[in-house]
């Protein structure tokens, strides 16, 4: 005869043993960790200046954003030969790859960017155009876009996930009414980024005009990802404060 025990029920009403992780803590691990590498962390006390430098990664971080892509713009503007152009890209990238490699530091990020740049470059090269190099660029936007859309507008916005796993609250957050409206327009202004950054550059894909495309590409790049970093740390510092201003005992 088996007991409670044996079927598994009495375990899982056992106050000792965790319940199992939900979606929203699946996604906030992920994205809380995501993150917490990017140096964005709101637990810590770090000045605005330091986080923004931080999520782009510093002087190496942005030359490995940056370099691919203008030497893509520059080479093909100047020769119109796309395969060299191409080369000239995923090679820039995959040395920034190398010396992390050699350097034995973190080189996801690096190794991400030469992932991303090998399959625009192995797209163009298929269809033969140079504008097809940026198709993964405005797939990106689309799909970010949208996903920060919807989290704001279904109550779960994607920024208050990650914090809520970086502050140890999980989803409290969302019976704050404070917290709610801050994340929701966080969200709302990371999708416009998105959007922006879409609507900006599909005409000039749809035209063919592969220097115009190439160059916004950069100049709404980290221009506008780094402006939004400061803005999201701020607003999430201000709902979360310090822990000596919290700790503090208030005047008699």
């Amino acid at each position: 005869m088996t007991t409670p025990a044996d079927d598994g029920h009495e375990a899982a009403s056992d106050p000792l043993v965790p319940p199992p992780p939900t979606a929203s803590d699946l996604l906030g691990q992920a994205l809380g960790g995501a993150a917490r590498r990017a140096g964005l962390d709101p637990a810590k006390q770090d000045h605005t200046g330091h986080v923004v430098w931080a999520a782009m990664g510093g002087w190496r971080g942005v030359l490995e954003s940056v370099l691919p892509g203008l030497a893509f713009v520059v080479l093909f503007t100047t020769t119109q030969d796309l395969v060299l152009s191409l080369a000239l890209s995923v090679g820039a990238a995959a040395v920034f790859t190398v010396v992390r490699l050699l350097q034995r530091s973190p080189a996801s990020a690096a190794l991400g960017g030469l992932v991303a740049t090998a399959a625009a470059a192995a797209l163009a090269l298929w269809t033969g155009r140079g504008q097809d190099n940026f198709v993964p660029g405005l797939i990106t936007n689309a799909v970010y876009g949208t996903a920060f859309l919807i989290s704001a507008l279904v109550g779960w916005s994607l920024i208050g996930i990650a914090v809520g796993f970086l502050m140890n609250e999980r989803t409290a957050w969302r019976a704050d009414r404070r917290k709610r409206r801050v994340f929701f327009w966080l969200a709302i202004a990371w999708a416009a980024l998105f959007y922006l950054r879409l609507a900006v550059q599909l005409p000039f894909y749809l035209a063919g005009d592969v220097t115009t495309l190439g160059t916004l590409k950069l100049v709404m790049g980290l221009p506008l990802f780094a402006p939004l970093v400061a803005v999201t740390w701020l607003a999430v510092r201000a709902v979360y404060p310090r822990r000596d201003d919290a700790e503090a005992p208030t005047a008699a």
